[in-house]
């Protein structure tokens, strides 16, 4: 694992937007996971304004949705997979064939879990994976206490993730549960990127950095994967005892 430390949420989201670049350029064909969220939005929109404008072939590429809340229809405007749609999908203009998502309407959920579990496993993993951090250290929609063993599969979600995810919708809106990867997706992408920013992140990301690592911190995970980087603004960094002496613009 390698943090960096960005002097803005601009620079941080630069960095990753140009790893989805570089990844894609390195590999055509490659399986990039992607999550939803505040941290990740601006990367996508980064990349998307990038690509498009250096006439990057997209043509191979494939993304996998990382979570969704159950029973939340895709046009719902706080689904993930609307958002997924209006930063990365539609402005790339992607064919449904070039993604996939999970269907959190089906009523057979475990089969959805391992319809997403095949289509990764199919394409040999994924090649990159972006996740965010929530309040409580979940990545996706996995919570304090999940199985690092799990691949896809359906969390109950706890009262700060719900109280949190209000934010997205244009009315109060019940949400009670998840469908998302799991952590062993992570552990078996190729190279995985972690974005926090804000002050809002600091105590998350010192417990996930300096503490135990521990199920109780679902990010404190990404210490333990061999080609990871954690991609922090000086806000989300603040409260890290050992600052690392790579800080940038």
């Amino acid at each position: 694992m390698q943090v960096k430390i960005f002097s803005d949420y601009q620079a941080l989201s630069a960095e990753a937007a140009d790893t989805m670049l570089a990844i894609v350029r390195q590999k055509p064909d490659c399986l990039i996971g992607v999550v939803s969220g505040d941290s990740p939005r601006l990367a996508y929109d980064l990349f998307v304004e990038k690509a498009l404008a250096s006439g990057l072939d997209l043509g191979g590429v494939c993304f996998a949705g990382f979570d969704e809340w159950v029973g939340i229809p895709p046009e719902n405007e706080g689904s993930c997979h609307a958002f997924l749609h209006r930063h990365l999908f539609t402005p790339l203009r992607l064919p449904q064939a070039n993604y996939h998502v999970f269907d959190a309407m089906s009523a057979d959920l475990p089969g959805e879990c391992q319809r997403m579990d095949d289509y990764i496993a199919e394409r040999g993993g994924l090649d990159l994976l972006l996740v965010g951090v929530g309040m409580n250290g979940h990545i996706g929609f996995n919570e304090p206490g999940v199985d690092f063993g799990n691949y896809a599969h359906v969390q109950l979600l706890e009262g700060i993730t719900l109280t949190v995810g209000q934010k997205y919708f244009q009315t109060a809106t019940e949400l009670k549960y998840g469908i998302t990867l799991g952590l062993r997706h992570l552990m078996e992408a190729h190279q995985v990127l972690m974005l926090a920013n804000g002050r809002k992140k600091a105590d998350i990301m010192q417990q996930a950095l300096e503490e135990e690592v521990s199920p109780a911190v679902p990010a404190s995970i990404i210490r333990t994967h061999p080609n990871s980087e954690v991609l922090l603004d000086a806000e989300a960094a603040s409260l890290l005892a050992h600052q690392p002496n790579n800080h940038r613009g």
